[in-house]
Protein backbone atom coordinates (compact mmCIF):
# COMPACT_ATOMS: atom_id res chain seq x y z
CA UNK A 1 0.00 0.00 0.00
CA UNK A 2 0.87 3.70 0.10
CA UNK A 3 -0.14 5.10 3.49
CA UNK A 4 2.81 7.89 3.35
CA UNK A 5 5.41 9.39 1.67
CA UNK A 6 7.68 12.16 1.33
CA UNK A 7 7.80 15.41 -1.32
CA UNK A 8 10.52 17.63 -1.12
CA UNK A 9 10.64 19.02 -4.87
CA UNK A 10 9.36 22.30 -5.82
CA UNK A 11 7.53 23.05 -8.69
CA UNK A 12 10.50 24.37 -10.70
CA UNK A 13 12.37 20.89 -10.16
CA UNK A 14 9.20 18.77 -11.56
CA UNK A 15 8.65 21.33 -14.16
CA UNK A 16 12.14 20.46 -15.95
CA UNK A 17 11.68 16.37 -15.01
CA UNK A 18 7.93 15.95 -16.42
CA UNK A 19 8.40 19.17 -18.99
CA UNK A 20 5.69 20.77 -17.31
CA UNK A 21 4.00 23.61 -19.30
CA UNK A 22 1.53 25.39 -16.43
CA UNK A 23 1.96 25.78 -12.64
CA UNK A 24 0.24 28.58 -10.68
CA UNK A 25 2.71 30.15 -8.26
CA UNK A 26 -0.32 29.99 -5.45
CA UNK A 27 -0.07 26.50 -5.73
CA UNK A 28 2.99 26.07 -4.06
CA UNK A 29 3.20 23.98 -1.61
CA UNK A 30 5.99 23.51 1.10
CA UNK A 31 8.75 20.57 1.25
CA UNK A 32 6.68 17.70 2.60
CA UNK A 33 8.89 14.72 4.64
CA UNK A 34 5.60 13.07 5.92
CA UNK A 35 2.88 13.03 3.83
CA UNK A 36 -0.28 11.52 5.07
CA UNK A 37 -3.89 10.83 3.79
CA UNK A 38 -6.26 13.94 3.01
CA UNK A 39 -3.26 16.29 2.98
CA UNK A 40 -2.66 18.63 -0.58
CA UNK A 41 0.01 16.85 -2.60
CA UNK A 42 1.04 17.52 -5.90
CA UNK A 43 -0.10 15.68 -9.31
CA UNK A 44 1.19 15.89 -12.75
CA UNK A 45 -1.42 15.45 -15.44
CA UNK A 46 -2.75 16.56 -19.15
CA UNK A 47 -5.48 18.27 -19.69
CA UNK A 48 -7.05 21.44 -21.49
CA UNK A 49 -6.66 24.87 -19.56
CA UNK A 50 -9.98 25.90 -18.39
CA UNK A 51 -11.68 28.88 -20.45
CA UNK A 52 -8.46 28.20 -23.14
CA UNK A 53 -9.32 28.60 -26.77
CA UNK A 54 -7.61 25.65 -27.47
CA UNK A 55 -8.96 21.80 -26.43
CA UNK A 56 -4.92 20.84 -26.58
CA UNK A 57 -3.95 18.68 -23.42
CA UNK A 58 -1.68 20.85 -21.58
CA UNK A 59 0.88 19.29 -18.94
CA UNK A 60 0.05 20.88 -15.28
CA UNK A 61 1.11 20.95 -11.98
CA UNK A 62 -1.95 20.80 -10.08
CA UNK A 63 -2.36 20.68 -6.65
CA UNK A 64 -4.72 18.24 -5.10
CA UNK A 65 -6.15 16.78 -2.06
CA UNK A 66 -5.11 12.67 -1.25
CA UNK A 67 -8.15 10.71 -0.98
CA UNK A 68 -10.58 9.98 -3.79
CA UNK A 69 -13.75 11.14 -3.86
CA UNK A 70 -15.72 10.16 -6.84
CA UNK A 71 -17.99 12.55 -8.52
CA UNK A 72 -20.74 10.74 -7.85
CA UNK A 73 -20.37 10.54 -3.88
CA UNK A 74 -23.23 12.41 -1.85
CA UNK A 75 -20.62 13.39 0.61
CA UNK A 76 -16.48 13.53 0.66
CA UNK A 77 -16.28 11.49 3.79
CA UNK A 78 -14.98 8.47 2.64
CA UNK A 79 -12.04 10.01 1.18
CA UNK A 80 -9.33 9.33 4.18
CA UNK A 81 -10.00 5.86 3.04
CA UNK A 82 -9.72 6.13 -0.69
CA UNK A 83 -5.95 6.83 -0.59
CA UNK A 84 -4.75 3.61 -2.91
CA UNK A 85 -6.20 1.99 -5.43
CA UNK A 86 -5.15 -1.44 -6.42
CA UNK A 87 -3.80 -2.02 -10.19
CA UNK A 88 -5.73 -5.31 -10.41
CA UNK A 89 -8.88 -4.06 -9.98
CA UNK A 90 -9.11 0.01 -11.14
CA UNK A 91 -10.40 -0.72 -14.12
CA UNK A 92 -14.04 -2.38 -12.95
CA UNK A 93 -14.37 -0.84 -9.60
CA UNK A 94 -17.40 2.03 -9.26
CA UNK A 95 -15.05 4.08 -7.66
CA UNK A 96 -12.14 4.31 -10.03
CA UNK A 97 -13.03 2.93 -13.38
CA UNK A 98 -14.12 6.71 -15.05
CA UNK A 99 -11.06 8.67 -13.48
CA UNK A 100 -9.22 5.24 -14.90
CA UNK A 101 -10.57 5.75 -17.96
CA UNK A 102 -9.46 9.54 -18.58
CA UNK A 103 -8.52 11.04 -16.00
CA UNK A 104 -4.81 9.65 -14.74
CA UNK A 105 -1.81 11.71 -13.29
CA UNK A 106 1.42 11.14 -11.74
CA UNK A 107 1.84 11.62 -8.02
CA UNK A 108 5.79 12.58 -7.75
CA UNK A 109 7.34 11.41 -4.29
CA UNK A 110 11.02 10.91 -2.84
CA UNK A 111 9.70 7.89 -2.37
CA UNK A 112 7.71 6.24 0.39
CA UNK A 113 7.59 5.08 3.82
CA UNK A 114 6.37 1.60 4.62
CA UNK A 115 6.14 -0.20 8.04
CA UNK A 116 7.12 -3.97 8.03
CA UNK A 117 4.49 -6.38 8.42
CA UNK A 118 5.69 -10.39 8.39
CA UNK A 119 2.94 -12.50 7.17
CA UNK A 120 3.06 -14.16 10.38
CA UNK A 121 2.02 -11.16 12.37
CA UNK A 122 -0.58 -10.34 9.91
CA UNK A 123 -2.47 -13.23 10.69
CA UNK A 124 -1.59 -13.35 14.27
CA UNK A 125 -3.41 -9.84 14.47
CA UNK A 126 -6.18 -10.50 12.21
CA UNK A 127 -7.34 -13.20 15.22
CA UNK A 128 -6.75 -11.01 17.63
CA UNK A 129 -3.85 -13.66 19.65
CA UNK A 130 -0.78 -11.02 19.58
CA UNK A 131 -0.65 -7.44 20.66
CA UNK A 132 0.48 -5.09 17.74
CA UNK A 133 3.93 -4.35 18.10
CA UNK A 134 5.61 -1.45 17.20
CA UNK A 135 6.91 -1.43 13.95
CA UNK A 136 9.97 -0.39 12.14
CA UNK A 137 9.22 2.06 9.18
CA UNK A 138 11.53 1.83 6.03
CA UNK A 139 11.93 4.41 3.54
CA UNK A 140 11.95 3.18 -0.10
CA UNK A 141 13.10 5.23 -3.11
CA UNK A 142 14.82 5.11 -6.59
CA UNK A 143 18.27 3.92 -6.43
CA UNK A 144 19.93 6.47 -8.87
CA UNK A 145 17.88 9.34 -6.54
CA UNK A 146 15.69 10.14 -9.28
CA UNK A 147 11.25 11.32 -8.55
CA UNK A 148 9.87 8.51 -7.83
CA UNK A 149 6.60 8.40 -10.26
CA UNK A 150 3.88 7.05 -8.58
CA UNK A 151 0.74 6.34 -11.00
CA UNK A 152 -2.50 8.30 -9.70
CA UNK A 153 -5.95 8.72 -10.43
CA UNK A 154 -8.10 12.02 -10.17
CA UNK A 155 -11.35 13.08 -9.68
CA UNK A 156 -13.49 16.62 -9.57
CA UNK A 157 -16.38 16.26 -6.80
CA UNK A 158 -19.11 19.17 -6.43
CA UNK A 159 -20.10 19.95 -3.33
CA UNK A 160 -23.70 21.14 -3.69
CA UNK A 161 -23.92 22.69 -0.26
CA UNK A 162 -21.58 25.66 -1.56
CA UNK A 163 -22.91 28.41 -4.38
CA UNK A 164 -20.98 27.93 -7.68
CA UNK A 165 -18.79 30.68 -7.18
CA UNK A 166 -17.64 29.93 -3.80
CA UNK A 167 -13.68 28.63 -4.14
CA UNK A 168 -14.38 25.54 -2.25
CA UNK A 169 -17.28 24.84 -4.52
CA UNK A 170 -14.78 22.13 -6.39
CA UNK A 171 -12.83 19.60 -5.16
CA UNK A 172 -9.81 17.89 -7.30
CA UNK A 173 -9.24 14.63 -5.12
CA UNK A 174 -6.05 12.01 -5.88
CA UNK A 175 -5.57 8.32 -5.45
CA UNK A 176 -2.24 6.47 -5.54
CA UNK A 177 -2.70 3.12 -7.70
CA UNK A 178 -0.70 0.43 -6.03
CA UNK A 179 0.84 -3.19 -7.05
CA UNK A 180 2.16 -6.53 -5.49
CA UNK A 181 5.66 -5.48 -3.93
CA UNK A 182 8.25 -6.61 -5.59
CA UNK A 183 10.36 -9.95 -4.86
CA UNK A 184 12.84 -9.69 -6.81
CA UNK A 185 16.02 -8.43 -4.75
CA UNK A 186 16.47 -4.58 -4.13
CA UNK A 187 19.30 -2.61 -5.79
CA UNK A 188 20.85 -1.48 -2.16
CA UNK A 189 19.06 -3.48 1.08
CA UNK A 190 19.69 -2.86 4.72
CA UNK A 191 22.97 -5.34 5.59
CA UNK A 192 20.86 -7.49 7.95
CA UNK A 193 17.27 -7.17 5.58
CA UNK A 194 14.30 -6.88 4.03
CA UNK A 195 16.56 -8.15 1.26
CA UNK A 196 12.95 -7.21 -1.15
CA UNK A 197 10.31 -5.19 -0.59
CA UNK A 198 7.72 -7.96 -0.17
CA UNK A 199 9.51 -8.48 3.03
CA UNK A 200 8.73 -4.94 4.70
CA UNK A 201 4.85 -5.69 3.21
CA UNK A 202 2.93 -7.48 0.15
CA UNK A 203 1.90 -4.26 -1.81
CA UNK A 204 3.89 -1.00 -3.16
CA UNK A 205 2.69 2.03 -5.17
CA UNK A 206 3.34 1.27 -8.91
CA UNK A 207 6.09 3.13 -10.37
CA UNK A 208 5.98 4.53 -13.65
CA UNK A 209 9.19 4.78 -15.38
CA UNK A 210 9.55 7.67 -17.92
CA UNK A 211 9.05 5.46 -20.78
CA UNK A 212 5.28 5.09 -19.72
CA UNK A 213 4.51 8.98 -18.20
CA UNK A 214 3.20 10.31 -22.28
CA UNK A 215 0.91 7.40 -22.53
CA UNK A 216 -0.55 7.14 -18.77
CA UNK A 217 -1.05 10.77 -19.04
CA UNK A 218 -3.04 11.30 -22.49
CA UNK A 219 -6.03 11.69 -22.04
CA UNK A 220 -6.99 10.25 -25.49
CA UNK A 221 -6.36 7.21 -24.38
CA UNK A 222 -9.39 5.35 -22.93
CA UNK A 223 -9.29 1.92 -24.25
CA UNK A 224 -9.04 -0.06 -20.84
CA UNK A 225 -6.77 -3.33 -22.03
CA UNK A 226 -4.61 -1.04 -23.53
CA UNK A 227 -4.25 0.93 -20.37
CA UNK A 228 -3.90 -1.63 -17.92
CA UNK A 229 -0.95 -3.05 -20.25
CA UNK A 230 0.39 0.30 -18.91
CA UNK A 231 0.12 -1.09 -14.88
CA UNK A 232 2.62 -3.74 -15.44
CA UNK A 233 5.54 -3.59 -12.80
CA UNK A 234 8.44 -1.74 -13.51
CA UNK A 235 12.05 -3.39 -14.04
CA UNK A 236 13.25 -5.22 -11.00
CA UNK A 237 16.41 -3.36 -9.47
CA UNK A 238 15.32 -0.39 -9.91
CA UNK A 239 14.78 0.55 -5.90
CA UNK A 240 16.58 0.91 -2.59
CA UNK A 241 15.40 0.44 1.13
CA UNK A 242 16.05 1.77 4.38
CA UNK A 243 15.08 1.89 8.48
CA UNK A 244 13.99 5.29 9.56
CA UNK A 245 13.33 6.75 12.76
CA UNK A 246 9.86 5.47 14.13
CA UNK A 247 9.59 9.11 14.79
CA UNK A 248 7.50 9.56 11.10
CA UNK A 249 4.78 6.84 12.70
CA UNK A 250 3.61 10.35 13.78
CA UNK A 251 2.20 12.36 11.19
CA UNK A 252 3.09 15.91 13.63
CA UNK A 253 6.35 15.19 12.83
CA UNK A 254 7.77 16.81 9.67
CA UNK A 255 11.54 17.26 8.58
CA UNK A 256 14.54 16.19 6.22
CA UNK A 257 15.82 14.35 9.60
CA UNK A 258 13.05 11.67 8.78
CA UNK A 259 14.64 10.40 5.90
CA UNK A 260 17.96 10.29 7.89
CA UNK A 261 19.34 6.56 7.29
CA UNK A 262 19.58 4.25 10.53
CA UNK A 263 22.18 1.82 11.02
CA UNK A 264 19.76 -1.11 11.80
CA UNK A 265 16.05 -0.99 12.99
CA UNK A 266 15.25 0.93 16.11
CA UNK A 267 15.42 -1.23 19.52
CA UNK A 268 12.24 -2.89 20.39
CA UNK A 269 10.49 -2.53 16.99
CA UNK A 270 9.88 -5.87 14.52
CA UNK A 271 11.77 -6.66 12.51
Amino acid sequence: MCGRYAASRGPEDLAGVFEIEKWEPEEVLAPDYNVAPTKEVYAVLDRPLKDADSPKPVRQLRKLKWGLVPSWSKTPEGAARMINARAETVHEKPSYRRAFSTRRCIIPADGYYEWVTAKDERELEVEGKKKRQRKQPYFVLPADGSVFAMAGLYEFWRDRTLPDDHPLSWWVTCSVITTEAETTPLAVAPADGPYALADIHPRMPLMLTPDRWDAWLDPARTEPDELRELLAPPPAGLLRAYPVSTAVSNVRNNGPELLKELEGPEEGTLF
